[in-house]
């Protein structure tokens, strides 16, 4: 019997094969293989919101040879992803390739392994149309919402510009914090403490609370408030009026859904959401681990809001915990965590697919993105399945001329859970108290008489909201419910591309175009960028998954209010007179005199003259340092070779790139490559590294394309003692190898050596 199974990449393909018999042929549809039309709505809004799908450009072939496969086989087994977009592939792929829905074999794992596998292929199942109208409503609210707005945008602000469902909220609340910023006023306050002496010479500080007997704490507002507690105490003795000590427990953080995943790997490894879900994905597909395990998935499916764990899971960590860290480490009960109301229990948590694949083991097939987000899931997982940590608490308030002091502190008595994993807190402010607490106080008794030894007042001003990162605004949409794990990544790239957001460090900060977008949203279309709005569009496209929803009700539902708020913005629009806010930059137009201004191209920012299109003039842009002062580019030792300019530095979305200063008006470019150090087997020359369509490294010699020598793996300066051709080092591998056919010299290397 032939059997065809069919999966979303060439990645799980390649995974997948390795877990099947000769009698399975397994294949990738890259993703979805219809879709709307671009260049029209695509939607018959009058015929019941009917949706007319195509075949997307350039997978005919692709098709054409899915079809082949699908009719040269006896059984086909559609296995995209376990979501709702794996259920609408699978669907669109039972169309394009002929399949009835009533004979589609669907198969879904939570985990790329070779139980998991061959379990799903045991037990298919038929397509899940609620699944599959969930994630069409979605794809026609925001066809909708994107193809009739856009073109409004376009008449009031300027052309080029999109609005979508929910990257119009998303922008909306990174504007209205830069609101809170600017509207924030500042307010003074002091505060006292008191470096004090015990009787055995020890020192510890202690923090001015308020009056002696009262238990609220008393606010210090000006210099004069501060002063006046300062001279009551100065030289007084303090005396120990009460002493409390306890122990607390402390519990685990849960395992990871998609946004703590995100968040954690914001603030613990500084990655940017899409990197975090580009390097989840690489762990879910399969890594190769050679000896070790073959080819196999690292982690369960990264699109989750769950909290579940499978019983089976659970029972294989608390074995791991006993084994590594003793009895006292494993609680009496496994622990369990709730999920959200409306979150998508069929799915686990994000945790570990094997734990037999401890870090350390297969780190050396890792790559080091990937050895530190799977050692962080990891972490978590096993983190969140121990026992509590035990803190030994204490607190102190110390009284002198009438004035109430305190201090308080804990030691970690047991590290429980602590001795793998300790969450991130979310602010500078909760980890300075952190850290404040964890100091250790000296053993001091009720009544004892503490001497002075400086009384310390401080002003200081209360701080603006922190603007957005990327991990606190997948936080907060989280919490209102707007977007879901699959959607924050794009939410947040959406946004950043089309310039109605930009990045200073991680913060996430609005542009004039966003703000002036979103004060058009907000007056014209106040449904479209409602938090509770769009939160209970989310529900109401739950309800239809879950089949308590019909998916033309609710979009007839959402276009009624919809079409009347857009045809009132239509017949408004012609009385606005909206301009987008002119940055000016401190840099003269040495063709016509004019101070130039900041205009944004596909690269980023750089300055134009004011004047276009009678002069065309445009200049790099500098980043500032710090200090306020510009940051020269990297000028490149070479010229443009097309119209003899200066060569600039740029960064775009394949990396470094050198540029001509006279962009747009002249695009020659030239990547940006670096030497390492090892000639050209061929020629003698420099190699440099170079990257492919998806972003996989590979060496070059420099010269190209007069020499077109290229290799996956590096080439070393080292010959073979057998043959003494050059030895070429692995890729990902710790092995030196002699390519000379009949040779078939290797060589172990220390783990430092892996290339990096």
């Amino acid at each position: 019997m032939r059997n065809l199974v069919i999966v979303e990449s060439p990645a799980k393909a390649t995974t997948i094969k390795g877990y099947l018999g000769s009698s399975y042929r397994v294949v990738a549809s890259k993703g979805h293989v219809r879709d709307l039309p671009k260049s029209t709505l695509g939607i018959d809004i009058e015929d019941h919101f009917h949706p007319h799908y195509i075949n997307i450009r350039g997978k005919g072939e692709l098709i054409k040879e899915l079809k082949k496969e699908a009719k040269g086989a006896d059984r086909v087994f559609l296995a995209t992803d376990p979501d709702r977009e794996g259920e609408a592939i699978s669907w669109h792929l039972s169309v394009a390739l002929g399949i009835p829905v009533d004979e589609v074999q669907r198969i879904t794992f939570n985990e790329i392994t070779k139980s998991a596998v061959k379990e799903a292929i045991r037990a298919p199942r038929g397509l899940d149309m609620d699944l599959v109208n969930a994630q069409q409503a979605r794809r026609i609210l925001d066809r909708i919402v994107g193809y009739k707005l856009s073109p409004f945008l376009w008449k009031t602000v300027q052309s080029g510009l999109s609005a979508g469902r929910v990257q119009s909220v998303a922008t909306r609340i990174i504007v209205e914090r830069e609101n809170e910023i600017r509207a924030f006023q500042p307010k003074e306050y002091w505060t006292v403490d008191a470096l004090l002496v015990t009787e055995k010479g020890k020192e510890l500080t202690v923090h001015f609370h308020g009056r002696a007997g009262e238990k609220e704490k008393m606010e210090l507002s000006s210099q004069a408030a501060a002063e006046e507690i300062c001279k009551a105490v100065e030289g007084k003795t303090f005396t120990a009026a009460d002493i409390r000590r306890g122990t607390k427990q402390k519990s685990p953080a849960p395992p990871f859904t998609t946004s703590t995943m995100q968040q954690e790997a914001s603030k613990k490894l500084n990655f940017q959401s899409q990197r975090t879900m580009r390097v989840a994905q690489e762990l879910y597909e399969g890594i190769d681990l050679g000896a070790d395990g073959g080819v196999q998935g690292l982690i369960t499916y990264m699109r989750t809001d769950s909290l579940r764990i499978a019983a089976e899971a659970q029972t294989a960590a608390r074995e791991y915990i006993l084994e590594k860290y003793g009895e006292k480490y494993c609680p009496g009960q496994a622990r369990s965590y709730k999920s959200k109301a409306n979150s998508q229990n069929a799915h686990e948590a994000i945790r570990p697919a094997s734990m037999a694949l401890d870090p350390a083991r297969v780190k050396k097939h890792l790559s080091r993105d990937q050895y530190r987000l799977y050692k962080l899931i990891w972490d978590r997982f096993v983190a969140s399945q121990m026992a509590n940590a035990q803190l030994s608490t204490v607190s102190m308030d110390v009284e002198c001329a009438g004035y109430l002091f305190r201090a308080t502190g804990y030691t970690v008595s047991f590290e429980g859970y602590m001795a793998v994993y300790e969450e991130t807190l979310d602010s500078e402010k909760e980890e300075k108290e952190e850290k404040d607490q964890k100091k250790r106080l000296p053993n001091i008794e009720k009544g004892e008489t503490l001497q002075s030894k400086a009384i310390l007042p401080a002003q200081h001003f209360t701080e603006p909201p922190p603007r957005f990162t990327e991990a606190s605004l997948i936080k907060f949409l989280e919490e209102k419910g707007i977007g879901r794990p699959s959607t924050y990544t794009p939410i947040i790239t959406i946004i950043n591309s089309r310039g109605y957001v930009s990045r200073e460090g991680k913060s996430l900060v609005p542009t004039p175009l966003g703000e002036v977008t979103t004060k058009i949203m907000m007056e014209s279309f106040p449904d479209i960028v409602d938090y509770q709005f769009t939160a209970s569009m989310e529900d109401k496209l739950d309800c239809i998954e879950n089949g308590k929803e019909d998916m033309e009700s609710v979009l007839s539902d959402f276009y009624g209010d919809f079409a009347k708020e857009l045809d009132a913005a239509e017949n408004a629009a012609s009385n606005k007179n909206i301009q987008l806010p002119v940055e000016e930059t401190d840099m003269i137009c040495e063709l016509c005199g004019s101070k130039m201004i900041v205009k944004r191209g596909r690269y980023g920012k750089f300055a134009a003259c004011p004047n276009y299109p009678a002069c065309k003039n445009t200049k790099p842009l500098y980043k500032k340092e710090e200090s306020g002062e510009e940051k020269e580019p990297e000028i490149a030792p070479f010229k443009c070779e097309v119209c003899g300019s200066d060569m600039v530095l740029r960064n775009g979305r394949y990396g470094a790139f050198y540029a001509c200063v006279r962009y747009p008006d002249c695009k020659f470019t030239r990547q940006k490559v670096k030497e390492l150090g090892v000639q050209c087997p061929k020629c003698g020359s420099p190699l440099v590294t170079k990257y492919g369509k998806n972003r996989t490294a590979f060496y070059s010699c420099s010269r190209y394309p007069d020499c077109d020598f290229s290799s996956w793996d590096l080439p070393t300066n080292e010959k073979c003692p057998n043959c003494e051709e050059m030895l070429y080092q692995k890729k990902g591998k710790n092995m030196l190898v002699c390519k000379k056919k009949g040779c078939g010299y290797k060589r172990e290397l220390p783990s430092e050596d892996t290339e990096k």
